[in-house]
């Protein structure tokens, strides 16, 4: 919302804003309709409904300093009861997709702790050996190499080692906790799925935008090295 504020300020701003015809005749008037092409499109990306003949009037009043309808005070009032509203709104949309995600992330867990080869420990982490390695197991303490790919369970991929071409070094107890509490289980060598309830994972705050709210997260974890 503080970039709608900024937005519609900014076009209070910006001097030899015009209505542009379908041919240009200065450069001031292709930035003009640049401008206020980015700015329509940045307003209708974020919902933002208004009525375009009032923006227009208002910000044509406010560039040629001419009286305008609303007073600073009654500008900055609405402003603010928008900006209000719209958070309301957000924090509604949030409320109902983070139950949504519980909903689904608890069917998930429930349907995959029966399948074959699936551990489910006390603390509501599954895992799965995919491939059995012999190497040490690393501690809390201990900085680690892996190789990974997460995925939300609908199947969308959010991050992949493998897609980079590298594998990531971290210390064990600087990740989230389903990660340390798995990681800590395995040996060198060992490639596991993992399936992480969202308290273990990023909880009701999620990872904006690839994580949302409550999701359970599905990782492929192959763990290289204890450095």
């Amino acid at each position: 919302m503080k970039k709608i504020l900024y937005v519609l300020l900014l076009l209070t701003l910006i001097p030899g804003l015009v209505f542009a015809a379908d041919n240009f005749k200065s450069e001031q008037e292709k930035l003009g309709y640049a401008i206020g092409m980015n700015i329509g499109m940045n307003m209708k990306q974020q919902q933002v409904e208004v009525d375009p003949e009032q923006l227009a009037a208002g910000l044509v009043a406010a560039l040629k300093g001419e009286d305008t309808v609303l007073t600073q005070e009654e500008m900055g009032q609405i402003l603010t009861e928008f900006q209000q509203k719209k958070q309301m709104e957000q924090m509604a949309a949030m409320a109902a997709e983070a139950a949504k995600n519980e909903k689904l992330a608890q069917e998930y867990l429930e349907n995959n702790g029966k399948q074959e080869g699936v551990v489910t420990l006390e603390s509501g982490l599954q895992y799965k050996v995919l491939t059995q390695g012999d190497g040490a197991t690393p501690t809390a303490e201990s900085t680690v190499q892996v190789h990974y790919r997460g995925t939300l369970i609908d199947g969308t991929e959010f991050d992949s080692s493998y897609q980079r071409g590298e594998p990531v070094s971290f210390p064990v107890n600087g990740v989230i906790p389903g990660w340390t509490e798995a990681l800590q289980l395995m040996k060198e060598g060992d490639k596991w799925q993992l399936v992480i309830p969202s308290q273990l994972a990023y909880a009701d705050r999620g990872a904006p935008p690839v994580i949302p709210p409550n999701a359970a997260l599905v990782f492929e974890v192959e763990l290289l090295k204890v450095l």
